[in-house]
């Protein structure tokens, strides 16, 4: 396919630039709900997968094929720079990340590395293989944000509750602050090595923050967040700022320097572009637990969203997390074709 000529409506309305169309994409729309990908990756672990280009390549492709969204979103894991930086971790099917030695002290933290781009040859060349083949739609970078990848370390793997990273964080801030400090360095340098080989966007993900209150995530976790999106600023592509349960955190978010902000299904759009000052453009947030409803349920909550999502400067239709395991994939299918026929009519009827 041919180079990129004209601007995208993802791009477009990522920079309030659009008219009124929606775009679409999905969280985790490449993954276990395609019949697809299952094939693809039988038999291959999830790093192991991640470390293959044209493996990556087709898992990338495969929901731009099938659904027809407007973006493409790298596929990888959170965790891919965190072994690339030498952290012993593997992702356990059916449990998530597992840290061999999670971080207790000064000295765990100092054991931690800086990453270069040139620890990355598999991302840069996976990246440059889908640019080539995605033509006009844009690719996404992503990384996890520093509080995000931060609790994994200290808590040796997934929680429900996050005590012993808040422990840290409120006990020992210096040791803190210096593991959110190199982790946001990870974290940029993974973004950068799919920038600079062609990503046209990026998404820092900060899945569990909204596990904290304001002026934890003010003091201890958005300085961080905001080092990795100025990092990235320079290179001048859209920036989208995610996490789940932060409703009431997202006037802080909206400071941390993207120019969109994801929103989770637990707040209306319109609400939550009124508590970001109408600044920002707003991604989301159907509830990704509605796709197994009857269709006349999705179509009447997908056509909600983006009438909520009218209010906004901009607005990119999301879920409000990940796709499920178990989505059926037509329902996306027709999730997408609701967006692009609708999404123009809607959005003028209540602006």
């Amino acid at each position: 396919m041919s180079a990129p000529t004209v601007e995208s409506p993802f791009l477009a309305t990522c920079r309030q630039q659009s008219d009124d169309r929606v775009p679409v994409w999905f969280m985790r729309q490449a993954g276990r709900s395609l019949p697809e990908y299952r094939q693809v990756r039988a038999g291959i672990s999830m790093l192991d997968s991640c470390a293959r280009p044209e493996l990556v390549t087709e898992i990338t492709l495969q929901p731009v094929r099938r659904y027809g969204v407007d973006a493409a979103i790298f596929y990888s894991d959170i965790m891919v720079p965190l072994k690339a930086a030498g952290i012993e971790l593997d992702i356990v099917p059916g449990t998530g990340p597992v840290i061999a030695e999670p971080i207790r002290s000064a000295a765990d933290v100092q054991r931690i590395r800086p990453l270069t781009v040139e620890q990355l040859p598999y991302v840069t060349e996976a990246v440059r293989l889908l640019v080539a083949e995605l033509g006009e739609t844009p690719l996404i970078g992503f990384a996890g944000a520093p509080f995000t990848l931060a609790s994994y370390l200290v808590e040796g793997g997934p929680s429900k509750d996050y005590a012993k990273t808040k422990a840290l964080m409120v006990s020992e801030p210096e040791v803190w602050h210096d593991l959110c400090s190199r982790l946001a360095q990870i974290s940029a340098t993974f973004l950068t090595a799919q920038v600079t080989a062609g990503a046209r966007a990026v998404q820092l993900f900060d899945s569990w923050v909204g596990s904290l209150s304001a002026a934890d995530y003010r003091a201890s976790v958005l300085p961080h967040s905001a080092e990795v999106l100025e990092t990235i600023g320079q290179y001048r592509v859209p920036r989208i700022h995610f996490g789940v349960g932060t409703g009431e955190l997202l006037t802080l978010m909206g400071t941390a320097g993207a120019e969109v902000v994801g929103v989770d299904w637990r707040i209306p759009l319109d609400e939550a572009s009124a508590r970001l000052g109408h600044r920002y453009a707003v991604q989301g947030n159907l509830d990704p637990a509605l796709l197994g409803a009857p269709w006349p349920v999705v179509a009447e909550r997908t056509r909600a969203v983006i009438a909520a999502g009218a209010a906004a400067p901009g607005h990119i239709f999301n879920l409000g997390h990940g796709v499920p395991p178990g989505t059926d994939p037509a329902v996306l299918e027709r999730i997408v074709d609701l967006v692009h026929d609708e999404g123009p009519e809607i959005r003028r009827a209540v602006e």
